[in-house]
Parts: structure tokens; sequence; C-alpha cells
């Protein structure tokens, strides 16, 4: 095939896959403008994920392949996990919940990565002999693993799982109880949350100075929702509240609450 026509024939396909991009995207625009008038959060096709995935790969997502492209990157992300290649996994991770921003699970995973397991490796880095810098390196993935949260909380807002992720993070990692408390809050708000989510609020509310009463409201309120609440945990904190706020003796729960004793109030 001469020179000439194989300029022509690549022309030819140059131009096709430009028409048909024109085609497509009043079309996108148009399905943007109805998700969010529905409420719902998506993330456009634009010239950043162009860069992060290639010409192909945005030729893929705007074809409507969105989904597939991203479960293949995902399996390229575990690989990198396997290999302990943390930027690049973080990279691929926002990639794929770029795509796919309505999937819990990418997100729930992608902070997961981050914050526990590439922080962990930082933190214990032998190449890296300054402890100063294994420890911001540590945080910096921490903050990535936050950063994936909050991120996918603003595209899916109904649900408790990414609230309850949240405030486990602010919890064990960043120590920060006030912030995990309302994390919990705003999780054990969902009809469907988990019943423990509601402990997990009440006991780091009672982790911050000022906030004990609230905290101790929250625990007999928990209590009262009977037997299925009835942890030894909820017992133990409720009577160091009562100490701590100097509860008379007549309104506090007895010790023997947890084999089927109500409270006198």
């Amino acid at each position: 095939m001469s020179g000439l026509s194989l300029l022509r024939r690549n022309l030819i396909a140059i131009l096709m896959v430009a028409i048909a991009g024109a085609l497509l995207l009043p079309w996108q625009a148009k399905l943007q403008r109805e998700s969010q008038a529905a409420h719902f959060r998506t993330i456009p096709l634009n010239l950043t994920l162009r860069e992060q995935i290639g010409q192909s790969g945005f030729l893929a997502a705007l074809s409507g392949f969105r989904a597939p492209l991203a479960a293949l990157l995902w399996i390229d992300a575990h690989s990198a996990w396997e290999k302990t290649e943390w930027g690049r996994m973080a990279g691929l991770f926002n990639t794929v919940t770029t795509l796919q921003p309505h999937s819990l699970l990418y997100w729930d995973i992608a902070a997961w990565h981050m914050a526990w397991n590439a922080s962990v490796a930082a933190l214990q880095d032998a190449k890296q002999k300054s402890e100063v810098l294994r420890e911001r390196a540590r945080r910096q993935y921490i903050d990535l693993g936050r950063d994936f949260l909050e991120r996918g909380i603003r595209n899916n807002p109904d649900n408790y799982l990414l609230y309850e992720r949240l405030g486990i993070l602010l919890r064990d990692k960043l120590e920060d109880h006030n912030a995990a408390a309302d994390a919990f809050t705003k999780a054990a708000s969902f009809p469907d949350a988990p019943i423990y989510i509601g402990r997990f609020a009440a006991y780091e509310m009672e982790k911050v100075p000022g906030r004990e009463r609230e905290a101790y409201d929250r625990l007999l309120t928990l209590y009262r929702q009977g037997k299925k609440q009835w942890m030894p945990s909820l017992f133990a904190k409720i009577h160091e509240l009562e100490k701590k706020l100097n509860i008379p003796m007549d309104q506090r729960i007895p010790a023997e609450g947890a084999t089927g004793s109500t409270p006198s109030r």
C-alpha cells in the first residue's frame, strides 16, 4: 500500500471518530443534565479523564463502555497493589472511581488500600531512613483514603456504607473522635444501617470533651431499644458517664441491667 493511500485511510478513520464524537457529545450532555435533574451526581467525560485513560480509553468511555473499562483498570490496580506500586495504584483507583462514581465498592476498597495498606507500607519503608518522611508519607496516604471516601459520599449521599467507613478511618487512623462521632451518626440515620453503628457514634461522642451529656442521652436511647443493643460495652460506657455526670443513684441503670432490668426512669 502506498504512503498516500495509508495517509488517506488514516485521515478517513480520524474523521469518522471525530464525527462519532461530535454526534455523541450532545447526547452525553443531555444525559448528564437529566441525571443532575434527578439529583444524581455524575462525573463528566472531560479532558482530565482523557489524560488519565488515554485516547483509546476515552473513546471507549464516550461510547458507553465505562463499566467494562473500569473493571479492567480495577484489575490493573490490583496488580499494582501486589507489586506495592502505591502511586500508580492511587492513580488507577482515581480513574476507576471517575468512570464509575456510583459504585460503592470502588470507593470503599480504594480508600482501604490507601489509608491502611499504603500508609502502613510507607511507615515501614526500610528504604526511607528518615522517620519524619515516613510519617509524612503515611499521613498523605491516609488523607488520600479520606479523600476517596468523602468524594464517594458526595456522589452517593443516600447510603450509609461510606459514612460508616469514614467514621472508622477518622476513629482508627486520625483519632478525630468528634468527626468520627458525626460520621457514625449520619451513617446510623439510614433505615438500613446496622444497629451497631449507633453505638459507635455514642462511643466516639463520649470521648469528646463537652459532648458527654449528649453521649449519655444517646446511650440511654440505645439501651431502651432493648436487648438487641445490650452489649457489655454499652453498659460500661453508661456507667462511666453516670459517674462523670453525677447522675443521681436512683436514676442510674443497675449493674444487673443486662439480665433484664430496666432503668428507674
